[in-house]
């Protein structure tokens, strides 16, 4: 269960990676319905704890808050103390035991190389912001690093990219144990996208396209609008106007990732949410949702989500009693 969450702060703290963890798990919103959390700032090293653009961070828990959490979040620090690894080897303790114990450790961006220093990268897929992957990857070599991606969940440990990516993993995980209205509902709080999928580029070509009738905005509207209906490149290339090889481009250009795996990471959220919020079948809702029957959907499900859509209804179906949250 995801109840208890701490925050490692240590000197030359970035403040937006910190605050990362802070909002998602550190606002209150179970005026939502939504599930409270039990959160803490903990100190990493003894203080003053002073961010990489100069204020001083105040009254942290100690260490042995540590012990507790179910999820223990490490931001980024400075790049210079990136390159000094020099960790405090109380905090790297604490690291190592509470993965012993079970709970969970989720790095934001170049957090992960307190992971490494700690050792839990050790033969573990990973990843960083891609200025930094290579340096990751040569002072941990046992570590597997993949700089393309925006987050990497393996096991009971999560790391993600640069900045917005740390969202990214904490809504991922917050979808992963509560749900998808949950972690909906959290994103709408936040004004942010309620899904991206760890397996997209870091790196998107086209951060701001260009005038919107040469962008493929409309397409991947209509696609959204229209998950249950069978789609084919050529025939998403059709309605842009392009040819298929300009569109499949174009698509990773804009969005950082192929036609085909957008479009099974929105059917593996339609169908999380008709699981969620519907009494239909797996049948019906694996045609709603554009699977075509329930094999496939079991498939996908298990591919994407490391369960079944049978498993998944139990856990977080309206009727289990996880609230329902504000629209």
């Amino acid at each position: 269960m995801l109840k208890d969450v701490a925050v490692v702060a240590l000197d030359g703290f970035s403040p937006f990676e910190l605050s990362v963890p802070c909002e998602v798990f550190g606002s209150d919103r179970t005026d939502d319905g939504l599930p409270g959390y039990d959160f803490a700032v903990v100190a990493g090293e003894p203080g003053p704890l002073r961010s990489d653009v100069g204020f001083t961070l105040g009254s942290c828990a100690g260490l042995d808050r540590l012990r507790t959490a179910d999820l223990v979040v490490v931001p980024a620090p400075s790049d210079e103390r990136c390159a000094r690894a020099d960790w405090p080897e109380p905090l790297l303790a604490e690291l190592r035991a509470a993965v012993a114990r079970g709970a969970r450790v989720l790095s934001v961006c170049t957090g992960a190389f307190v992971l490494g220093a700690a050792g839990l990268l050790d033969g573990r897929a990973c990843t960083t912001h891609w200025r930094h992957a290579r340096d990751l990857a040569a002072m941990y070599p046992a570590a597997k690093v993949d700089p393309s991606v925006l987050y990497v969940d393996d096991d009971q440990i999560i790391t993600s990219a640069g900045t917005a990516a740390g969202i990214d993993a904490c809504l991922y995980l917050v979808r992963k144990e509560q749900g998808g209205r949950v972690a909906n509902a959290i994103a709408r709080r936040m004004v942010v996208p309620p899904h991206r999928d760890g397996g997209q580029a870091q790196y998107v070509e086209l951060p701001v396209g260009p005038p919107a009738c040469d962008t493929l905005a409309e397409v991947i509207e209509w696609m959204t609008r229209n998950l249950g209906r069978p789609m084919s490149v050529p025939g998403l290339a059709d309605l842009a106007a392009m040819s298929a090889r300009t569109f499949a481009r174009r698509f990773v250009q804009e969005t950082g990732t192929t036609p085909q795996r957008w479009l099974t990471g929105q059917r593996i959220l339609l169908a999380e949410q008709l699981l969620e919020e519907t009494d239909e079948t797996v049948d019906v809702i694996a045609e709603r949702a554009g699977f075509g029957n329930a094999t496939a959907l079991r498939h996908h499900f298990r591919a994407w989500r490391a369960t079944t859509p049978h498993a998944y209804r139990r856990a977080f179906h309206r009727s289990a009693g996880h609230g329902e949250p504000a629209a």
